[in-house]
């Protein structure tokens, strides 16, 4: 900035007087961007950033000091620099993220209602017919009456969760500011269990048993948890997300390295590893052996075979695939389009998918979950704080 100085904070002379404008969408950057890229860098290292960018990422918050009228023009020159600056230095792409969503220019299908701030990570149980929900502001699980929307229960958690599953009679919620596995029973959400696992849960599955498998995104590890404790861990990997048990056969997306692992569930050793496209984030179960895989950078879908570890199947998807639900018994997985406020059902009878709905959705649909064999299908709004059903 011409004639200001980083040490004493001043603004040039035309600027003397401006207001101070914040935007959030700077806080959606800071969330998703300003976080290690990889095991092993981080970018809280800035002593080589230049003053303005330290200036913008440094903070905890990210903010200008502009003139209004000078806001909107410089709005996305702002996020490019801010994008740029804050990623790792090497160039590494980093793992991928949901697309930070436009303003919705059709009207969301189906019932949409307020539920909490920053709801993201959502999960359908049979059994209870009830629908487990993250939030924020403050940090709780919310289970949910499937059909009204309405709160059930609020059980306090001790830290941030993005994605939920449901494994036996419990929620799984990997608590990633805490470093804790939450596991929250159904339907009385009570805690029997809350573990202390390594860095930054992301992911968490059933392995049959009460056994759970952890996906310690920042550990570059996956972890077995049994009884409320972490029994075997394996840290052969760069920075897993997305997590998934299939018999005896663990798949692990690891998001740093841009590839699908498979690991033995008894011996915790890595069986296989395949490419999974430019940015994969995570996968669900079809059955069969097989899984899909969101390639949230490379907007496309990658049908995989278990054992062998073999991609079958590819679908382009245009607008940053992001959340994904799979009903195996329709043969049909769910997936967000994070860019284009839209969920789409693929036909997964066979290993290339075939598009066969398309729904418009809340503003910023980060998850997405499905009733088993029914024509129901519930998608959060982050930026709005919404949960949508959809009846098709």
């Amino acid at each position: 900035m011409d004639g200001g100085s980083a040490e004493s904070g001043r603004l040039p002379d035309r600027h003397r007087g401006a207001e101070a404008v914040h935007h959030p969408f700077f806080d959606l950057v800071l969330d998703r961007y300003a976080r290690p890229s990889s095991v092993g860098s981080s970018t809280s290292d800035r002593s080589s950033w230049p003053a303005a960018v330290t200036g913008l990422c440094g903070s905890g918050r990210l903010g200008l000091v502009v003139d209004r009228s000078l806001l909107t023009a410089a709005f996305l020159v702002v996020a490019m620099v801010v994008l740029s600056s804050c990623s790792d230095e090497s160039g590494d792409l980093g793992a991928a993220e949901p697309a930070a969503a436009p303003e919705t220019s059709r009207a969301p299908a189906g019932r949409v209602e307020e539920v909490a701030p920053l709801v993201q990570g959502i999960a359908f149980d049979t059994e209870t017919n009830l629908l487990a929900v993250a939030a924020r502001e403050p940090y709780r699980l919310l289970l949910l009456d499937p059909n009204t929307l309405d709160v059930r229960r609020s059980v306090e958690l001790p830290g941030k969760a993005r994605h939920l599953q449901i494994a036996g009679d419990r929620v799984l919620v990997p608590t990633e500011t805490a470093d804790t596995l939450v596991q929250v029973s159904l339907p009385d959400g009570a805690v029997p269990f809350s573990t202390e696992v390594p860095r930054y849960p992301h992911d968490a599955a059933g392995a049959g048993g009460g056994d759970v498998v952890v996906a310690n995104e920042f550990a570059g590890s996956i972890s077995l948890v049994r009884d409320g404790t972490v029994v075997a861990s394996v840290d052969d990997l760069e920075q897993p997300g997305g997590v998934l048990v299939d018999g005896d056969i663990v798949a692990v997306v690891d998001v740093g390295a841009f590839t699908l692992s498979t690991y033995d569930l008894d011996s915790f050793e890595r069986t296989a590893r395949a490419d999974a496209g430019r940015g994969p984030t995570h996968a669900v179960l079809l059955g069969g052996g097989r899984v899909a895989v969101a390639d949230t950078r490379g907007d496309q879908i990658l049908v995989y075979t278990l054992d062998p570890l073999e991609q079958v199947g590819r679908l382009r998807l245009d607008g940053t695939p992001y959340g994904v639900a799979s009903d195996p018994i329709t043969n049909t997985v769910w997936v967000t389009l994070t860019a284009r406020n839209e969920v789409v059902g693929l036909d997964i009878s066979v290993d290339t998918p075939e598009v066969i709905a398309r729904y418009p959705t809340v503003r910023q649909p980060d998850t997405v979950a499905v009733a088993p064999g029914s024509r129901t299908l519930w998608v959060t709004g982050t930026v709005d704080g919404v949960v949508q059903r959809i009846t098709r």
